[in-house]
């Protein structure tokens, strides 16, 4: 626990939300592209736009969003008093927060497939792909403003 940074407890909770908003437009965008990939023919120069794209949108936004949201949560949660890590509602967010850490590992390896023009998954895949992220968003949301348990 680090009580040093209890007088920085707001800037260290703005900053936290802004980079989860940063995260989640990304993880809200990259399986849309992915839909958008599937309609496009392999080796084409729509082809190679969309990996452009979802490379660029990777590496520049979702990946760094991602690092900065895990080390500034951490950094939050190390502040005494801001959390009881035993409360039913941190632990179900947890869980939520390690189902977006798995979304994005897969965002990962879909993008690779496409990368190397080996893409598994139909359009229909990624529409319902595209929901997760929502989905794990409202429960954690609900779990931090709500604290229902």
């Amino acid at each position: 626990m680090l009580i040093a940074l209890a007088p920085y407890y707001l800037w260290i909770k703005a900053f936290h939300i802004i980079a989860i908003i940063a995260w989640m437009a990304g993880q809200f965008y990259l399986p849309r592209l992915f839909v958008y990939h599937c309609q496009t023919k392999v080796g084409s120069e729509e082809s190679e736009r969309f990996k452009i794209m979802e490379r660029k949108l990777q590496r520049i936004i979702i990946n760094p969003a991602m690092i900065c949201s895990f080390i500034l949560g951490a950094l939050l949660a190390s502040i005494p008093g801001i959390v009881d890590m035993h409360s039913g509602w941190w632990i179900t967010k947890i869980i939520a927060v390690l189902l977006l850490f798995a979304f994005h590992g897969a965002c990962s390896r879909w993008r690779k497939q496409f990368l190397n023009d080996k893409n598994k998954h139909s359009e229909k895949f990624y529409r319902y792909m595209n929901e997760i992220p929502t989905i794990l968003m409202i429960i954690i949301v609900i779990m931090v403003v709500i604290k229902p348990f």
